[in-house]
């Protein structure tokens, strides 16, 4: 199985094996949003064995109308609740949500392919 990702409209391939070789930049650095909706609340609720309210007080936040993973700071950078440095991965990665299982292939990079290589080593020029 190729671990070369192509997604029509994009003007760059992912190489996923990259993943491996990256300090999760994806899941850490700047602080930002990681939306999630109802159905994946339920997903990582039960994952996590929690009721959705028990997860939605411990990890959430309300950004507008949307609900956002919490992040922790560490040092001068900030990282997903989920993400676990000694494993250098996604504690949730089973049920992550939607945002991440689709990162690189945002709408936002579509136009910002040099910014993205620059947080990730899996995104070549096609």
């Amino acid at each position: 199985m190729s671990n070369i990702i192509k997604k029509d409209g994009y003007d760059f391939i992912f190489d996923a094996s990259a993943c491996s070789t990256c300090k999760a930049r994806c899941c850490t650095g700047e602080s930002g949003y990681i939306h999630v909706n109802a159905s994946e609340i339920e997903d990582i609720a039960g994952f996590l064995d929690l009721d959705s309210v028990e997860f939605s007080k411990n990890y959430l936040f309300k950004h507008g109308y949307k609900y956002s993973i919490k992040e922790r700071k560490f040092g001068d950078s900030y990282e997903c609740a989920f993400y676990d440095r000694e494993s250098n991965g996604c504690t949730i990665y089973e049920v992550r949500p939607q945002q991440c299982r689709t990162f690189p292939f945002w709408d936002y990079f579509k136009t910002r392919v040099d910014e993205l290589k620059l947080e990730c080593p899996g995104v070549v020029d096609v």
